[in-house]
């Protein structure tokens, strides 16, 4: 089977899903689901929502025999709609962030509702909830799957879902681009610093930065390194240089010249020739 066909049999089969997305299936929506189930990754009989009906529905249109629905999946039930209790809501939106078809409105701090004609009773809302404050009562009485479902409900769900996941793909993508600015205006400003520290041009500087990260770090430490070396010639200037360095010992000496041969090696600190050893008084 092509994937042409594959996908052409997916169409077909996601027509027939009930299109809660509520997961009970295995996947993550119904239409991986429909591609699974195309491509024969999973079988026919694992959408509650669906019931009996929604079985036999499929069955048909693939040409195989009628199977119960699979119990691993759930069972078949009247359908609930969800019901947030607002006097224990606390505004968490974890409930909103998991409603696959934008069922519940609400703001962070801000007591939530669910607009009960847009729910499909996935109960996908109730764990993530902290404090408990949501119920799932049924509201079909005894009827059951497709019974409890209609053909335009399913239509209007799988248009609530694919609309909220392309807004949150615009969202996704807006995200990167800021995070993406926000690289790029920090590296700009480094190298602009570092530029300014040593009498040169951002222009001239700017591409190794923004294209090497371990050349942007290098950057990066050599300003810090060298501001530090200005702040304290000017200190030493006034007469206030650091204190207790004098006499250190050997152990700490070692710590120093180790991390001043590290920075010589890696190029990030000017060579102001030896360490003084400890015998100099001063370092």
């Amino acid at each position: 089977m092509t994937v042409p066909e594959i996908r052409t049999l997916a169409d077909r089969i996601e027509d027939l899903l009930p299109q809660t997305q509520c997961t009970k299936c295995g996947y993550p929506a119904c239409r991986p689901y429909a591609e699974a189930v195309a491509s024969g990754a999973a079988s026919y009989n694992q959408c509650p929502p669906g019931g009996a009906e929604g079985v036999a529905r499929l069955a048909a249109l693939l040409g195989q025999p009628v199977l119960p629905l699979n119990p691993e999946n759930g069972v078949e039930r009247p359908r609930p709609v969800a019901v947030i209790d607002e006097q224990v809501c606390i505004g968490c939106t974890l409930c909103m962030q998991a409603c696959p078809v934008d069922a519940i409105v609400g703001a962070p701090k801000q007591m939530h509702t669910v607009i009960a004609a847009l729910c499909t009773g996935c109960d996908l809302c109730v764990p993530p909830c902290p404090v408990d404050c949501i119920a799932l009562p049924p509201v079909t009485g005894s009827a059951t799957g497709w019974d409890a479902w209609s053909d335009a409900q399913a239509r209007a769900a799988r248009e609530r879902h694919d609309r909220r996941e392309r807004r949150l793909e615009r969202e996704r993508e807006a995200a990167q681009a800021r995070a993406a600015a926000r690289r790029a205006g920090s590296a700009a400003q480094t190298v602009a610093a570092v530029a300014g520290e040593h009498g040169g041009t951002a222009d001239s500087q700017a591409a190794p930065g923004a294209e090497d990260p371990e050349a942007k770090k290098r950057a990066i430490i050599q300003a810090a390194l060298e501001r530090a070396r200005q702040k304290k010639e000017e200190l030493a200037a006034k007469g206030h240089g650091p204190k207790n360095t004098e006499h250190v010992s050997a152990d700490v000496q070692a710590q120093i010249d180790a991390a001043e041969a590290r920075r010589r090696r890696l190029g990030l600190t000017v060579d102001d020739g030896p360490t003084p050893s400890p015998s100099s008084g001063k370092h």
